[in-house]
């Protein structure tokens, strides 16, 4: 393979380690705001007091929990396709769930709709992201099995 090539998909590799890096370092911020500081998130779920805090620190040991693939996707995005894989179909779930859920929330609860709007926003910019990096990766993978055939 000719250098640029090289160069080119080692660019292409960089690109998408960066982009699940950044969703990665979304992910853990929130979930160590949770963690650290549940009570302060509470309120956006309509939750006090000791049942408040241990579901805002349960749903940040969720995102800790739910990084497992997007770090392996990180660390060799092509190595590991099928962690980049894994992350775009759980963002895309977490996008569709919370967009569904929010639905299902009547509009009287003002604050818990614009809590659950936060994450679909920040959802959707990650899919994006993890969809991109995926296509990269996906591409040049193509690529290359197309020149060795």
């Amino acid at each position: 393979m000719p250098a640029e090539a090289v160069q080119r998909e080692a660019r292409k590799v960089w690109i998408a380690r960066v982009l699940v890096t950044i969703v990665i370092f979304i992910n853990l911020q929130a979930a160590l705001q949770y963690l650290l500081n549940p009570n302060a998130y509470s309120g956006a779920f309509e939750l006090e007091g000791i049942p408040g805090m241990a579901a805002v620190m349960g749903v940040g040991i969720l995102y800790v929990m739910w990084q497992v693939p997007y770090v392996f996707a990180a660390i060799n995005p092509a190595a590991h396709r099928l962690s980049m894989t894994e992350a775009v179909l759980m963002q895309a779930i977490g996008l569709l769930g919370e967009t569904w859920l929010r639905t299902r929330i009547p509009v009287e609860h003002t604050v818990l709709r614009n809590s659950i709007l936060r994450y679909i926003v920040f959802d959707a910019g990650g899919l994006v992201l993890l969809a991109v990096a995926w296509a990269l990766v996906n591409k040049m993978v193509i690529a290359k099995k197309k020149a060795e055939d």
